[in-house]
């Protein structure tokens, strides 16, 4: 069977500009190679996967022939036997969207903040020049993708979704148009083991069905054994090893590809010892979230409904469940970071106020790591600006007065030399150099980005950390690293965790507790060892289910 995507000696280099070391405004192109002579074949109903660590060139090598990466290519990529090197951004255009469909590793990002659901998806059905579709095959394209109420979902705007939920959107819309080749950058990487496991069949069917080949990026090895027909190992730009998936990952060769297997979380991976936890730090009692309906439609959706939790010193309890669950928004109302209609939040045994009420010495005890680190840090300060803020922003002084107005410096509990010397200390607890200060934010990659995120929760000495998904954007040896400083800091600094993950291997690896969440309410509870050995709830054991492979 020819192939319909075929790719020889492929080269990528990026080019960046260095000042010359005299005065003047002129620059010096450099080009750095991040692709190294690549080889590949994709045949009809195939799905080849390119795997390694973050950097290793996998997006650019996927993205940079149809001339949507920064990146210059060299050598060959012929897609349906059309040469794809060397065109220009008009030639390469029709043939994208003839041919080839794209799912972005940032959905929020790809997604356009003031369309709809709808919109975007009749866009992208009728970009090889077909039919607007009618609003019935809209809403058969979300449930294709396992969307819940997909006609109410038409109406929504981006910012409206989970990140599992925006996924499954980019999807649907790279097979609007039955493409011929789909090229997917880290596809599942927002969604629980269930969603990524049944989001992978449904690419295998829908491969089956229609002879689409498939291109996939992840970082995850172990989890595309099951669904990828041939792996390709890649490590600065160059390929480690290839060949069958199931052979390659039950017997990898390259000391890389046994790395790669080794860091993934498993359910039957050992344990290290837990710290012991100590008295009552935070109790939260039924909690209840809504938001308006979007578009036409009257009422409220209902994304949290009546949760309770409780986390005490030094302990780790990981907020389990699927995307859109209501994890986040559950974690977001307790930490008062967003809305919450109504439900109790005791902070050592003392209510805590509602989000308008909230001053800064509220904040102090309980510091957020978001979930994307790259996207939440400011890309123009420096890391030691964005490590310091909370020190200036989280002092114990008065909350604000109309007719007082403080400066940032008066708001200080510490000095500007101590202010230095605790940035210095909080880099130094997430095994990052002192150079690092001076660094700026978009110079980081994502593994550096969320270790400083952790020290800018960590600067003001909290008793709890509120962790959303803070490893699912990472490939698995940088998640590894986190985890491993993770544990660390609960031996040394008997750290409070509440992790939200979609990862149940990754939470029994980490917490003392496990709850799982199911449409806005918790459904099991209990020690995470017993919990994934044991679960009782059909959602959870669907969960520990999907983490097997099973």
């Amino acid at each position: 069977m020819s192939a319909v995507y075929e790719v020889e000696g492929l080269s990528v280099s990026v080019t960046s500009r260095r000042p010359e070391p005299v005065e003047g405004q002129s620059f010096d192109k450099l080009g750095t190679a991040v692709v190294d002579g690549l080889s590949f074949t994709l045949s009809p109903g195939e799905c080849l996967a390119l795997v390694g660590e973050s950097g290793s060139g996998k997006s650019l090598t996927c993205m940079t022939p149809f001339g949507l990466s920064a990146g210059v290519a060299s050598g060959s990529a012929r897609l349906m036997g059309e040469e794809l090197i060397g065109l220009s951004e008009p030639a390469l255009r029709p043939l994208r969207a003839r041919h080839a469909g794209f799912v972005f590793q940032q959905p929020l990002t790809a997604l356009t903040p003031h369309l709809t659901i709808a919109a975007h998806l009749a866009e992208a059905a009728m970009q090889a020049g077909g039919p607007r579709p009618s609003r019935s095959e809209l809403a058969a394209m979300l449930d294709r993708v396992g969307l819940d109420v997909p006609d109410e979902r038409l109406d929504q705007f981006p910012h409206r979704l989970s990140g599992g939920q925006r996924q499954r959107v980019l999807i649907a819309m790279a097979i609007a148009h039955a493409p011929a080749v789909l090229v997917a950058d880290e596809p599942t990487s927002a969604l629980d083991a269930a969603l990524r496991h049944d989001i992978m069949a449904l690419l295998r069917r829908l491969q089956r069905e229609s002879g689409m080949a498939m291109l996939l990026v992840s970082h995850d090895l172990a989890g595309v054994a099951d669904h990828a027909d041939r792996l390709l190992v890649m490590k600065h730009g160059r390929m480690m090893e290839t060949g069958p998936a199931r052979t390659l990952v039950s017997t990898p060769r390259s000391d890389y590809a046994k790395a790669l297997v080794a860091a993934t979380p498993r359910l039957d991976a050992p344990i290290a010892a837990r710290p012991a936890v100590g008295g009552m730090l935070l109790e939260a009692n039924a909690i209840r979230v809504s938001f308006p309906r979007p578009g036409w439609r009257s009422g409220r959706m209902l994304a949290v409904d009546g949760a309770s939790l409780s986390v005490r010193a030094g302990e780790c309890l990981a907020l389990v469940g699927g995307s859109g669950s209501g994890k986040s928004t559950l974690a977001r109302a307790i930490a008062r970071l967003g809305p919450c209609d109504s439900g109790d939040v005791l902070w050592k045994d003392a209510p805590l106020p509602p989000r308008s009420a909230m001053r800064r010495g509220d904040r102090r005890g309980f510091q957020p790591v978001f979930q994307d680190p790259v996207a939440s840090l400011d890309p123009r300060w420096s890391v030691a600006e964005i490590v310091g803020e909370p020190l200036a922003w989280l002092g114990q002084s008065p909350p604000f007065v109309s007719s007082d107005v403080e400066t940032p410096d008066q708001r200080l509990d510490v000095t500007r030399h101590e202010r230095i010397e605790r940035v210095q200390a909080a880099l130094a607890a997430v095994d990052l150099p002192p150079d690092f200060a001076i660094r700026r934010a978009r110079e980081l990659s994502g593994g550096q980005a969320q270790r400083v995120a952790l020290a800018r929760a960590l600067v003001s000495e909290p008793d709890l950390l509120v962790l959303d998904e803070a490893t699912s954007a990472l490939d698995v040896l940088v998640a590894a690293q986190i985890v491993a400083l993770l544990q660390r800091l609960q031996r040394e600094r008997g750290l409070a965790i509440l992790a939200i993950t979609h990862d149940l291997a990754l939470a029994r690896l980490l917490a003392h507790r496990i709850a799982v969440m199911e449409a806005g309410r918790i459904v099991e509870e209990g020690w995470a060892e017993e919990v994934c050995a044991s679960p009782a709830h059909p959602v959870t054991q669907r969960l520990v289910a999907a983490s097997r492979g099973s």
